[in-house]
């Protein structure tokens, strides 16, 4: 499993939340390997909203990295290199538990 995490530095407000999380609904559903994606809101102020994304494989970040689907999400602030935008960490999973 491949996680990426972006930090995104936005004042904490339902319409950004909506406006997200409709861009998420119109943009993710058909990603090949995207296991799980989510928006995490800040519990103290001044810390970031996270956005977080779980790949079945670091290929399948890179492919869609590189889509339509993510230019079309994310309009000219990012790019096609593969790597991770500024804000953005990328790990392996290497334990999981879940009940």
């Amino acid at each position: 499993m491949y996680f990426v995490v972006n930090r995104i530095a936005a004042p904490v407000s339902e319409s950004f939340e909506k406006g997200f999380s409709t861009s998420m609904d119109s943009t993710l559903k058909e990603v090949v390997g995207l296991v799980r994606a989510s928006l995490m809101r800040p519990n103290k102020e001044g810390s970031p909203y996270l956005a977080t994304m779980e790949f079945e494989s670091e290929e399948d970040f890179i492919n869609w990295h590189q889509s339509d689907a993510f230019r079309a999400a994310h309009g000219d602030r990012g790019g096609s290199s593969g790597s991770e935008a500024p804000g953005a960490d990328s790990y392996e999973i290497v334990a999981d538990l879940r009940n």
